[in-house]
């Protein structure tokens, strides 16, 4: 009998022992984060900055769509290559978890991600200088492709860096500030780009000429993040795992938060609704013309409306929680498509434009935000990849599908398509998703 007390004793002072040393190991990590937060706020602002310039300037659905139309002259070829855009992010990001979420430190993973990424676009831009015709055509397809691929992966990877060195609190701000500086910037070159390298046809290729700054811009935010960054070692990882053993857990790790589930239902629906985007360039460009000045007009109304309305964005977020700013947004995006399907002059589609940039940059920081706040910190980088990747799998499809609609019942169609999409993830949104910043919270 004593010995069997003395043996419960034993273990207590064990478990006790490891409860405290968790303990200490979290509240030097705090202290780690808090200590280095100004150097890794800089670090995150530079690389969200002028990242997010040169990615803007690939995402806008204005140049690439049309420079895709330009060289092929057809809505399948605009609708193929946004969808093997999203096609190489399904897989990529669970890659990426599996390779980063029991290593301490992940900087190096995210520096080697990143610079393939940013080689994409390079090698879109000199396929434009060197290429022309059908082998133009098929080497932009598989640049985007790979530029997807290896987006895909640095999104988990990056996402897992911020959520590391930027406290809850602050994350929101962060946000706001480094997408409006960053949407300004793009704004600014977006009409630059329209007006002097595209409308001129600047050194042989304005498109090519566009997507070069875009890699150097990129590429200036990888180096000062690689720079300035100071990464803490997490108190606890999970084990290393067989890629195929992560996949058989999605259910389990879904199904351990029902708002979760929701949430991850929610953003698939919202990145169907993006079946429309490749084609509002096109549908305008059909109502009203759309010469390289109007796409860089359009591209400005959509990015510095992005910027403008970041602010609004983080600091409402950061106030009451993602939940509503998603909510907002996915109103914002029905009223753009709305207005681009009744209205066809001039100032209509530009503020049709804004309203869908503002929209859009609002999704993109709820979905993105939230994401880290649901469960726990230990399934944080397979968390990240589950959800990039459903949306991947129904990104792929939207364009693809949309280009196939477009060409056999017309743009109309795919914008009411989209309309629905969107109507779904909002009411499911409203009543099922709960906002996780009030669990953190209670």
């Amino acid at each position: 009998m004593d010995a069997k007390l003395e043996e419960n004793d034993s273990d207590t002072a064990i478990a006790a022992a490891v409860t405290d040393d968790l303990a200490e190991r979290e509240a030097a990590y705090e202290k780690f984060v808090w200590d280095n937060l100004r150097r890794n706020y800089l670090g995150n602002y530079l690389h969200g900055m002028l990242g997010m310039t040169g990615f803007r300037l690939v995402n806008a659905p204005t140049f690439l769509p049309a420079y895709l139309f330009a060289v092929s002259g057809s809505n399948g070829i605009v609708g193929l290559g946004l969808a093997l855009q999203q096609l190489g992010g399904v897989i990529s990001p669970i890659f990426g978890a599996t390779k980063i979420e029991h290593r301490t430190k992940v900087m190096p993973a995210a520096v080697w991600m990143g610079s393939l990424g940013r080689l994409a676009i390079l090698g879109m831009a000199l396929a434009g200088w060197f290429l022309s015709g059908q082998p133009l055509v098929w080497a932009l397809l598989f640049f985007i492709l790979m530029f997807g691929v290896f987006m895909g992966a640095q999104r988990v990877v990056f996402s897992l860096l911020m959520s590391k060195v930027i406290p809850i609190s602050r994350r929101g701000r962060l946000q706001a500030w480094r997408n409006a500086t960053g949407g300004l910037i793009a704004a600014i070159l977006a009409w630059v780009a329209g007006k002097y390298f595209i409308e001129p046809n600047l050194f042989g290729n304005g498109y090519s000429t566009t997507f070069l700054f875009a890699f150097f811009l990129t590429s200036l935010g990888l180096w000062a993040l690689q720079i300035l960054l100071k990464e803490p070692e997490p108190p606890t990882t999970r084990p290393q795992a067989r890629f195929r053993d992560r996949l058989r857990e999605f259910p389990t790790l879904i199904a351990q938060d029902r708002a979760y589930g929701f949430f991850l239902l929610v953003q698939m629906l919202a990145t169907s609704a993006r079946i429309a985007t490749p084609f509002y360039i096109l549908y305008v460009g059909r109502q009203i013309g759309a010469d390289g000045a109007t796409i860089g007009l359009l591209t400005f109304a959509f990015l510095g409306a992005d910027t403008a309305s970041n602010l609004l964005w983080g600091y409402l977020g950061d106030k009451t929680g993602f939940k509503l700013v998603l909510t907002i947004s996915l109103i914002g995006w029905t009223i753009a498509t709305l207005m681009l399907l009744n209205f066809h002059h001039g100032a209509a589609v530009f503020a049709a434009f804004a309203v869908l940039g503002a929209s859009l940059s609002g999704y993109m920081m709820a979905s993105q935000t939230m994401i880290l706040e649901f469960g726990s910190r230990d399934d944080l980088p397979m968390r990240i990849a589950v959800s990039a990747t459903a949306e991947s799998i129904t990104a792929t499809a939207g364009p693809l599908a949309g280009g196939i609609i477009a060409e056999l019942f017309g743009y109309d169609v795919v914008f009411v398509a989209s309309l629905g999409f969107l109507a779904a993830a909002f009411v499911i949104l409203v009543t099922a998703v709960r906002d996780p910043r009030r669990k953190l919270a209670a």
